[in-house]
């Protein structure tokens, strides 16, 4: 101890000298570049030339209210673009850094027909889509000033009340841009900033610097700089803001903080954009001679000592990475969850046998899942992400503060999570009957699925959906339903799983955008499999291809004849054949005609091309708990393929359906059961 207290001041000086090379470094990259090489054009067409109109068109107007869209052409060469520099930059500046931005793009993204590139002061997008008022809230470029607080759970507490009251600040101003500052210390505070795009409505705003401010860290980072393509959020210790406005008058002089590890007490740094000058009193300057004398004696200090000093900050990291995680998933804004959810990573060791083998239920998409026993008796399923999986932390953490918010009996239970030595473990509630896709789809356990409990398992799901939707506090987009996502308890009843994919929205929204298609292929519907688009109407698509799956027993990806199940559905519905589609491991057991029917109805106006056609799941459900089909004539599915020698049914089929013919089977406690045949 007497060793470390007397080179405790090198210690000191190593820390500055780190630290201010990993500033100096971050400062290095200040730019993201997003060259989408998917789709191209030829040099001298008229898209090329359509896009320098676009480009010279988005530098001569940035500078007048520093942003500015526009699109040149009216065919399929249309070229969008979009510019918008920071809030408070000068129009000079904004001029300079729109005009390199322009430059940049198109000597770096040679050919191509999207793309975009972002800037501390600007960003610059064009595309051959229209992509105006839809949001991207990936971050592009994460910028990390290395530096943490002493009391981090403070310093927390005290950024997210000025992220959120930026985030609304900036969603309301017609500007979309925000600035303002928060008392950190008595002698620190806290300054941020928050823009998105103009083009953005206030709800889209909002939502898209929620969501990037999911990435901001929880180990009390002093300042970080989020870019993306829609939105951004910034946050330092200093005043960075190019000229103060909105009442934001910066301390004169801030006090030296030696537990912040600032360099020099009479060093202060300036940041204005990436650019990086340090000014400091002339009195307060050493000569040459006494850093010689300082630094030499330091550097053979530090050579004795490095060995120790990496060591332990190595264990030290070590140490908190996990407990750092786990504040990364606990902490929701300023609300904190239960630690109960926290479970130790030595007890589901054992409870797991090591993760044996033996133990395994399934390999999923995002890594394994194995049964285990806790101390006090209660059997869990443990999903296990691997290190290579395209689930990551920000994915855990979505299906942590989902599910553990989320009470339904056809919505899987969160019993707890674990990050420790690298692991990234979700505990769930363990389902006896495994998942709906092992019966489905197995010739020798389908037989068990008689049409009572199939019709069953289609009405939980799709009451499930109708929380997800509009009944719990949150309106939730699955995004990934499948029948190896619907889990069954010893009693048949499915329970919804799997939200690593879900997306949250606020008041009455009810769909978005996204570039990062991610789902199963087969299940996405044609506006999001195609343009990103999402919403709870696609939820009701993949609804409908699960519900076709259930009463055929067939995968929708096993189809060759009719290229696929939706277009095998159509048919047999358009010929008056609907019937046959039912699973012929039913058998002869006691089934209702007009149940099958029903469903096969309900699946096809799930799977319609148009996101308008297809009904919620409250409507879904107030069908499925009817006694007659409804009257509304579904149309052609998405991703039809036509046939030859049904085509002449396909159109016949459509004009059959709205006058079909009715026979009344039975009633039971004077309710007419009616029974309609799509003929």
């Amino acid at each position: 101890m007497q060793f470390l207290a007397l080179y405790a001041p090198y210690f000191l000086l190593l820390s500055c000298i780190l630290q201010n090379y990993h500033s100096i470094k971050a400062q290095v990259i200040d730019n993201f570049l997003n060259c989408n090489g998917t789709v191209n054009y030829t040099s001298g067409s008229v898209y090329e030339h359509r896009l320098n109109l676009t480009l010279n068109s988005l530098v001569a107007n940035a500078s007048l209210t520093g942003f500015y869209m526009t699109n040149v052409g009216d065919t399929n060469d249309t070229v969008y673009g979009l510019v918008q520099c920071r809030g408070d930059l000068s129009k000079n500046d904004c001029n300079t850094c729109a005009n390199t931005a322009a430059t940049k793009i198109r000597q770096l993204c040679l050919s191509q027909k999207e793309a975009s590139i972002g800037y501390v002061n600007c960003s610059l997008q064009y595309s051959n889509r229209r992509f105006f008022s839809t949001f991207d809230s990936f971050p592009r470029l994460n910028l990390h000033n290395y530096k943490t607080a002493p009391d981090p759970v403070l310093y927390n507490r005290q950024l997210g009340n000025l992220v959120k009251n930026l985030s609304s600040k900036a969603a309301s101003d017609p500007s979309r841009f925000a600035i303002g500052f928060t008392s950190y210390t008595d002698f620190i505070d806290i300054y941020g900033m928050a823009q998105c795009t103009q083009d953005l409505a206030e709800n889209s705003c909002l939502i898209c610097l929620q969501e990037i401010a999911f990435y901001i860290p929880q180990d009390g980072t002093v300042g970080v700089t989020l870019l993306s393509r829609s939105c951004n959020l910034r946050y330092e210790i200093y005043s960075f803001s190019v000229s103060p406005s909105r009442n934001q008058t910066p301390p004169a002089a801030l006090p030296p903080s030696p537990l912040l590890l600032e360099p020099t007490p009479a060093t202060t740094s300036t940041t204005t954009g990436s650019n990086t000058t340090k000014t400091g009193d002339a009195r307060n300057k050493i000569s040459s001679g006494t850093i010689i004398v300082i630094v030499i004696p330091a550097v053979v200090a530090l050579i004795v000592i490095i060995a120790v000093t990496t060591c332990s900050c190595y264990l030290l990291r070590k140490k908190s990475q996990s407990a750092t995680h786990h504040d990364d998933v606990l902490e929701d804004g300023n609300d904190t969850m239960d630690d109960a959810l926290v479970i130790g990573l030595s007890t589901l060791k054992v409870a797991t046998s090591d993760f044996s083998d033996a133990y395994k239920l399934g390999e999923g998409g995002f890594g394994p899942v194995y049964k285990g026993k806790l101390p006090d008796g209660r059997e869990i399923a443990v999903k296990r992400l691997s290190s290579n999986s395209g689930q990551g932390l920000q994915e855990l953490k979505t299906e942590v503060v989902l599910v553990a918010k989320l009470l339904h009996r056809n919505l899987v239970r969160l019993l707890g999570f674990c990050l420790e030595d690298e692991e990234k473990l979700l505990v769930y509630e363990y389902l006896s009957n495994g998942s709906l896709d092992k019966i489905l789809f197995d010739q020798g356990r389908r037989f068990g699925l008689e049409w009572e409990r199939r019709f069953k398992i289609i009405v939980g799901i799709a009451k499930g959906l109708l929380y997800l939707h509009e009944d719990s506090q949150l309106r939730i987009i699955h995004r990934d339903l499948k029948a190896s996502n619907i889990l069954l308890d010893e009693d048949m009843n499915p329970k919804i799983s799997d939200f690593g994919l879900a997306k949250l929205f606020c008041g009455s929204q009810t769909h978005g955008n996204t570039n990062r298609i991610s789902g199963t292929f087969g299940y996405m519907a044609p506006e999001y499999a195609k343009n990103g688009n999402f919403s709870t109407k696609s939820d009701a698509y993949s609804f409908g291809i699960l519900v076709l799956e259930i009463i055929t027993g067939r995968k929708n990806s096993s189809f060759r004849d009719f290229s696929n199940l939706q277009s095998y559905a159509w048919q047999h519905w358009a010929n008056g054949t609907a019937l046959d589609m039912l699973d012929s491991s039913v058998g002869d057991h006691q089934w209702r005609r007009f149940e099958v029917l029903k469903c096969i109805h309900i699946g096809l106006l799930c799977v319609q091309e148009a996101p308008t056609d297809r009904p919620t799941m409250s409507e879904v459900v107030m069908m499925l708990n009817s006694y007659t089909l409804t009257s509304q004539v579904p149309s052609l599915p998405a991703f039809f393929v036509r046939q030859g020698s049904s085509a002449h049914s396909q159109q016949l089929g459509a004009c059959r359906e709205s006058s079909a013919a009715s026979e009344v089977s039975q009633s039971v406690n004077d309710v007419t059961i009616t029974e309609l045949d799509p003929r």
